[in-house]
């Protein structure tokens, strides 16, 4: 008799499986990698004069000059004055500026070992889901968390540190770290897979449970 994680099994069903694997995770990189292109091309003059934007988008950063950035911010535009703006910001460090203050040479060995492990993990993960319409968290979790994870690594291999352009606030008095796409999506895939992790823990009691009689 076969085990329950591999009923329903069929080679369609698992290829479906990882095209939608893909399919989710490069929408979100390329999301991800072309509003950090118009952030740029918007709210810095990194483009100022150049025959290519895409290859200054994809080449190393000139080293830091204007007030410790790389590229030369312009002028925010503001949503919402209250709460919201578009701002260039540079982060070296990891989602919403984690470990940006760590020493280079400690910092930038470090993403590229959790970036790889995190692409390693959640393939692993991935290829242990069934398609059981209880998994449907994960299933959509896992992929935001790659595309996230691999769009902001993508940053960190062409110029060294992350672009950020979305910043929140509350009434200039509090604020929250500046973030991008890729910060985003990996958020609401880590909600997801936490609603994941509480609805198959409840499925399982239940299962107990009716099995106990």
């Amino acid at each position: 008799m076969l085990a329950p994680a591999l009923r329903g099994y069929s080679p369609r069903r698992m290829q479906r499986k990882y095209v939608f694997l893909a399919v989710v995770a490069l929408v979100v990189i390329v999301l991800d990698q072309y509003t950090k292109f118009l952030t740029l091309d918007r709210l810095t003059g990194a483009f100022d004069g150049a025959s290519s934007k895409v290859g200054v988008f994809f080449s190393a950063a000139p080293e830091a000059g204007w007030d410790s950035y790389h590229f030369r911010p312009k002028e925010a535009v503001t949503v919402s004055e209250s709460f919201f703006r578009f701002r260039y910001a540079e982060n070296p460090g990891a989602a919403f500026g984690l470990f940006r203050n760590l020493p280079e040479n400690l910092r930038g060995p470090l993403f590229h070992l959790v970036s790889l492990g995190a692409v390693v993990l959640i393939a692993f993960y991935y290829s242990k889901l069934t398609g059981a319409k209880v998994e449907r968290w994960a299933k959509w979790g896992l992929p935001l968390v790659l595309g996230g994870a691999i769009g902001n690594y993508l940053d960190r291999l062409s110029r060294g540190f992350v672009i950020d352009f979305l910043e929140a606030h509350w009434f200039e008095k509090a604020y929250w770290p500046a973030f991008n796409v890729a910060d985003s999506a990996i958020v609401v895939g880590v909600g997801l897979l936490v609603v994941d992790s509480f609805v198959r823990k409840e499925s399982k009691v239940e299962k107990v449970a009716v099995a106990r009689g």
